[in-house]
């Protein structure tokens, strides 16, 4: 199993889809990442040499910001916005939707289960 920026990403997928499992890389910077080390795109994880394994660890640890670094990021910069108490900074600490959904009827991932109102009847 092939330990890359913390993560142990599964032997049976194809190389280009196991690195997705990390933090911070989706399928186009995964395939940067094939792209410069060579690697044909069908190649398996397990298939990989300790080479290349040491190849792909280099490359993600020298030119991405993956896991713990980029969740650290994240987090700082919604604390900013709530520090700054911008409008986005607010609705992040009540918990509802950012970037302008309606919340009236939808919104449910954001706001949580639905509460009832009591005495409600029209």
């Amino acid at each position: 199993m092939a330990r890359i920026a913390g993560v142990n990403i599964p032997t049976n997928k194809r190389v280009e889809i196991a690195l997705t499992y990390i933090h911070g890389i989706g399928r186009t910077k995964a395939k940067e990442i094939c792209a410069k080390v060579g690697l044909p795109f069908e190649r398996r994880v397990s298939q990989l040499t300790d080479a290349e394994v040491i190849h792909i660890r280099e490359i993600v640890d020298a030119d991405y910001r993956v896991e713990g670094d980029l969740r650290r990021e994240v987090a700082m910069n919604i604390k900013r916005l709530m520090d700054l108490k911008s409008y986005r900074g607010l609705r992040h600490r009540a918990g509802l939707p950012v970037r302008g959904q309606r919340t009236h009827t939808n919104a449910r991932t954001r706001k949580g289960k639905a509460k009832p109102i009591a005495g409600k009847k029209t």
